[in-house]
């Protein structure tokens, strides 16, 4: 197995990991993850580049972890790199400045607020939301068809294929897939892609004054372009990552024991691959 073949097996683990609220203190605690995160910020892969942010941005959802974000080393200026280097894919650079805005926040609210978004915050079970950047925006989408993986990788590809989707996250148990988009891409546009598989229709989820839950159709005459994005290069496949089950990476709240095996099992690889 080639050295690069690992990284992307390590931090895609991580940003699975990552995904789970409860676990999201214990990889800032660790000695090794957030560093190693950190490094793959720098990676020549721009696929690892990508994970890694994603894991940060995951990780920088718990208030509680940002303050030692911010001050991990290497962190602020790594994310800076990313935002300024020419190479960088546009949602790349978007997620990289999202995420730096974010830190920069640290330590400036009041202490009491952080308290109380820290113990919240391991309740939280969707993605990117609450975000400072007003550039993007979040889409919650139900998927009638998303049954299994391979369902899964047509999604995926579906929606990787749109320029303007920054990340997304599946929760499978209830066919939903909640999406950052940037703020001028219209929803419409992720229903017309999914639906194009031809084997899944994809509505809004939406939610009212009252805080309840709504069911959107998108227009069955509503065919919103798609921008092809040919800058995010491919997920590592499914098959490829050690993370294959579901429920033992992003779906089920409360996978901390089985994390902090992995969590060793990273730090270990992030030890004998790089130097700090």
């Amino acid at each position: 197995m080639s050295a690069e073949l690992d990284a992307l097996t390590v931090v895609n683990q991580l940003r699975d990991l990552a995904a789970d609220p409860l676990n999201r203190r214990a990889i800032v605690e660790d000695q090794g993850c957030l560093p190693g995160l950190i490094l793959f910020l720098d990676h020549p892969n721009p696929q690892v580049v990508y994970s890694a942010l994603l894991a940060v941005r995951y990780l920088a959802e718990c208030r509680a972890n940002r303050e030692k974000m911010k001050g991990e080393l290497g962190m602020m200026l790594s994310l800076q790199n990313v935002m300024q280097k020419s190479t960088s894919p546009g949602e790349t650079k978007l997620l990289a400045s999202e995420i730096y805005e974010i830190l920069q926040l640290a330590g400036k609210e009041e202490a009491e607020q952080a308290e109380a978004a820290a113990a919240s915050c391991q309740k939280k079970a969707q993605f990117f939301l609450g975000s400072s950047n007003k550039k993007a925006k979040t889409v919650v989408l139900h998927i009638d068809g998303l049954d299994d993986s391979s369902r899964r990788s047509l999604c995926e590809d579906a929606l990787l294929k749109i320029r303007g989707v920054i990340s997304f996250t599946f929760q499978m148990a209830v066919k939903r897939c909640v999406v950052r988009i940037r703020s001028d891409l219209k929803a419409e546009a992720l229903g017309t892609a999914i639906n194009s598989t031809k084997v899944m229709t994809a509505q809004q989820v939406v939610r009212t004054e009252n805080g309840a839950e709504r069911i959107l159709a998108f227009r069955e005459d509503s065919e919103e372009a798609v921008e092809v994005n040919e800058d995010i290069p491919e997920y590592l496949p499914e098959e490829e990552s050690p993370s294959e089950e579901q429920d033992k990476a992003v779906t089920r709240v409360g996978s901390i024991t089985d994390g902090m095996g992995w969590l060793n099992t990273a730090a270990n690889f992030l030890t004998r691959s790089f130097y700090w």
